[in-house]
């Protein structure tokens, strides 16, 4: 499932820059874009405590301390791209 919000998040961030490209309406689309991020931390979060209770040690070894690097990563890389039009619209009109 994190999959699948994670894959939603990029799509949506990337209608948003193309919006914002275009001159049209793009804060949905950035909305959409940081929403669904967060959605895929909660699916990420909800799958390794499936992991815990089930006492799967051996994937939590094995998964987690990379995920967690590449959440970190990826989050800040989605709010930055997400929030890039704001900061160009600031811009231009100084």
């Amino acid at each position: 499932m994190w999959l699948i919000l994670g894959l939603i998040a990029m799509t949506a961030t990337f209608i948003n820059l193309y919006m914002y490209g275009v001159g049209k309406d793009y804060k949905l689309a950035m909305a959409m874009g940081i929403s669904f991020t967060a959605l895929t931390l909660v699916a990420a979060y909800s799958m390794v405590s499936d992991w815990v209770e089930a006492e799967d040690w051996s994937a939590l070894l094995d998964v987690v301390p990379t995920m967690e690097k590449a959440f970190w990563g990826l989050t800040i890389i989605s709010i930055l791209l997400n929030i890039t039009p704001i900061f160009l619209e600031m811009k231009n009109k100084k």
